[in-house]
């Protein structure tokens, strides 16, 4: 604990350092039993590190130019031996570098293993979702995020992120709990680690940006009904012909609604766009 006591967290980068040796040793047990590569985004001082690479090669990614001279020096002979790769990085303007040349980032499989900071979780979880290399995702985010992530239709949390997580995953669900007592210094909320194991994505559609703007549209006002939040962007005509054909009632709520008709409601919507243009700004009564 010497180390922490002489380094004081940041709160610009959201630094809180998990002390639990027993929550430690649950991210690791719950790791896929494969060879990828293992990527760690923001390891702090190194606990989560030091027990990773055990298990495997590392690229850790850390903004924090202070942390990362001092990773260096704790892992000289790993970094040596090139089990570990330390890139002083903002991971998010690294990770928008590639995507400009459809690159990942990183240029082969690799599982995604860290104790995120709470401000980029959310950022982060979906650019490793979008990442056609990352097979699996193992982090600890605050617990309000991780139920939204795996949240199912008609649970308080569904939401945006559940539906393009349950498309993106195969299996979704909380690994532990994780008290606020378990970090140094102790943030205000619970935290969760999360896994989501990811499946081949074979609709293109899902990759598309817009699909995901559709699906904040759809839930920007959770407790109005679904037809009246789209209704800001499309034609109500329109969308109540296509509700009609897909069996939607006019007074569901986002929360209420199926995971698979957001993407038939989106498609159709696309279709009708390209066909006619009725995408409109303007509530049509």
């Amino acid at each position: 604990m010497k180390i922490v006591q002489e380094y004081k967290a940041k709160k610009r980068f959201g630094q809180n350092f998990l002390k639990d040796s027993s929550i430690l040793d649950k991210i690791i047990q719950s790791r896929p039993k494969n060879n990828n590569l293992i990527v760690e985004i923001g390891p702090g001082l190194g606990d989560l590190t030091q027990r990773l690479l055990k298990v495997g090669d590392v690229k850790a990614f850390e903004i924090d130019k202070d942390l990362f001279k001092i990773l260096s020096e704790k892992f000289q002979t790993e970094i040596k031996n090139k089990n570990l790769n330390i890139v002083q990085a903002d991971v998010i303007d690294f990770w928008n570098n590639k995507e400009k040349n459809k690159q990942s980032l990183v240029d082969y499989s690799y599982n995604l293993i860290a104790n995120l900071p709470y401000y980029i979780a959310t950022n982060i979880i979906l650019k490793a979702l979008f990442d056609k290399n990352c097979k699996n995702i193992i982090v600890m985010i605050q617990k309000e995020v991780s139920d939204k992530f795996k949240a199912k239709v008609g649970q308080k949390s569904f939401s945006a992120l559940s539906i393009i997580a349950s498309h993106f995953a195969s299996n979704i669900y909380e690994v532990c709990k994780v008290p606020p007592s378990s970090f140094e210094p102790s943030p205000k909320v619970d935290s969760s680690v999360l896994k989501i194991v990811k499946k081949d994505i074979d609709n293109p559609i899902l990759l598309e940006r817009d699909y995901f703007d559709f699906l904040k549209l759809a839930f920007s006002q959770p407790r109005k009904k679904l037809i009246k939040n789209l209704n800001k962007t499309y034609d109500k005509i329109v969308l109540k012909d296509i509700f009609n054909k897909l069996e939607i009632n006019d007074n569901i709520r986002p929360h209420e609604v199926q995971t698979s008709l957001f993407l038939d409601l989106y498609t159709l919507l696309i279709k009708e766009e390209k066909l006619y243009g009725t995408r409109t700004t303007k509530n049509t009564k």
